[in-house]
């Protein structure tokens, strides 16, 4: 069931029991401060705020109009929250300039968000016609419109396969640079005719997805620089937790839970030189995997809450601090 306020529709939490169980143990003491580095309308803050009556809470966005509507949303706990417009990789300056040196949690919950999903003009979504935008921060230059008419043809291609895994990379980049210099493509329903009419038919019956599926998904990564902010975010976040701190990330996508798996995994491993006889301090693990691999939702989430079919959950404690 979706939540509303004021008329507003609000999505509902992705795994948010498993997330609070998860941050539970750093965030049950007094001072606590949790970062939701991708607050959207906070929705998971929320529920946050409300189970740690001293927690307090740091809220990054890069849509202002998502801070606007959280803001809203998280108004009666005061002064217990700190929302900040930056991208997640920001997440150093936004703490230095409230003066937090350490946090108890980090928690991302990564992809698009509900409200710019459901936003018609933000064009995020292949299945309603709008322009072809797909900004998270409409501040931004880099519009998908951009892409399509001043990428060449091998940076289309490489960018629908590189974040779109599109085997079809070539035929729909070729396509695109042949149409646009016949008009400009400016609507996601351009796109998508063209994408179709590039698709095969034996290829459209085998696939289970749509045909623009991937394109969208790679133009929306390109225009947001999602994975590079990603790359950069979770050391950033990892590093600002406090020794027994923990972190929670939420991914939608391979390519995005690739880049958590590899962090997480790297630093939960010691460093020494094999056939050392014993583990020097500086040596050991600096974080604690606490979830076997990627976990998902249950079966009863995902029929209740059917955005949350794709998530992968992965979760570490820090067990040490690392010198610069």
């Amino acid at each position: 069931m979706t939540e509303t306020t004021s008329g507003a529709p609000r999505h509902i939490p992705v795994m948010l029991e498993r997330t609070v169980e998860l941050l539970t143990p750093a965030l049950d003491r007094p001072g606590s401060v949790l970062v939701d580095a991708t607050l959207g309308l906070g929705g998971h803050a929320e529920a946050f705020l409300d189970r740690f009556p001293q927690l307090v809470l740091v809220g990054l966005d890069r849509d202002p109009e998502a801070l606007r509507l959280a803001g809203e949303r998280l108004t009666r706990f005061g002064d217990r929250v700190h929302l900040v417009h930056t991208v997640y990789d920001g997440i150093r300056d936004a703490l230095a300039s409230l003066g937090i040196e350490r946090v108890a949690g980090v928690l991302f919950d990564l992809g698009v968000s509900s409200m710019q999903l459901d936003e018609t003009d933000r064009g995020f979504a292949y299945a309603r016609d709008a322009p072809l935008d797909m900004r998270m921060d409409p501040g931004s230059p880099l519009t998908a419109e951009r892409v399509l008419a001043d990428y060449d043809e091998a940076a289309l291609r490489r960018i629908f396969e590189r974040y779109g895994e599109e085997k079809l990379a070539a035929r729909y980049a070729r396509r695109i640079v042949e149409r646009r210099v016949e008009e400009p493509l400016t609507s996601s329903a351009q796109l998508v005719a063209l994408l179709i009419d590039a698709t095969p038919a034996a290829v459209q019956r085998e696939r289970s997805g749509h045909p623009a599926k991937r394109v969208f998904q790679a133009l929306r990564i390109e225009v947001n620089q999602e994975l590079v902010v990603l790359e950069r975010a979770i050391p950033a976040a990892i590093d600002a937790l406090e020794v027994g701190g923990r972190i929670v990330v939420l991914a939608y996508q391979s390519l995005e839970d690739r880049i958590v798996k590899r962090e997480l995994q790297a630093r939960s491993v010691s460093t020494a030189p094999r056939g050392l006889p014993v583990e020097l301090p500086e040596h050991r693990p600096e974080l604690k995997l606490l979830v076997r691999g990627a976990e998902l939702a249950s079966e009863e989430e995902r029929e209740r809450n059917p955005r949350s079919a794709p998530v992968r959950l992965r979760a570490a404690e820090k067990l040490r601090e690392v010198a610069a």
